[in-house]
């Protein structure tokens, strides 16, 4: 009896897919994790954990995300240079307001693994805070279409 084996994607025979996103009125986290979900290739069924089999996402609107609570108020981005006595703190509407596109790298970034692949996968993301973005070529080469993260409905209890 013939044994079937697992199949496991090679580089070469991935096929290129890019994804462009409407971040306008989404919640930070929850769109953060469908990004990561599309980078990491585990929507498809050919995912295969050592190989990149994930698409490109292009997020368009960065700056029109929303978050939930007191976040805005409450939510702090750290970073040290190293130095003793030199880190810097940010609040999320400062980041907001300066560089909307970092806020979104930065949620998704914390969902891919911390290795060489989660490295590449997050090069693979493109954030504008704007709703233009100068990838059309890819997107229409590829041949998707724009597609958009859509809210899952609510399901009535009654």
């Amino acid at each position: 009896m013939k044994r079937v084996s697992t199949y496991f994607a090679k580089p070469g025979e991935v096929a290129e897919n890019w994804q462009v996103v409407d971040a306008t009125g989404q919640t930070l986290g929850r769109l953060a994790r469908d990004i990561a979900v599309s980078l990491q290739g585990k929507d498809k069924a050919t995912y295969t954990p050592h190989t990149l089999t994930g698409s490109f996402v292009v997020v368009l609107n960065a700056s029109k995300i929303r978050v939930t609570g007191r976040k805005m108020t409450q939510k702090y981005y750290y970073r040290h240079s190293g130095y003793v006595g030199n880190l810097k703190s940010i609040r999320l509407w400062e980041m907001l307001k300066s560089r909307p596109e970092r806020v979104i790298e930065l949620a998704v970034k914390g969902m891919l693994p911390r290795n060489h692949m989660g490295r590449q996968m997050l090069r693979r993301l493109k954030v504008f805070s704007g709703g233009e973005h100068p990838h059309q070529a890819q997107v229409a080469h590829i041949g998707t279409s724009q597609t958009q993260v859509a809210e899952v409905p609510a399901v009535d209890g009654g």
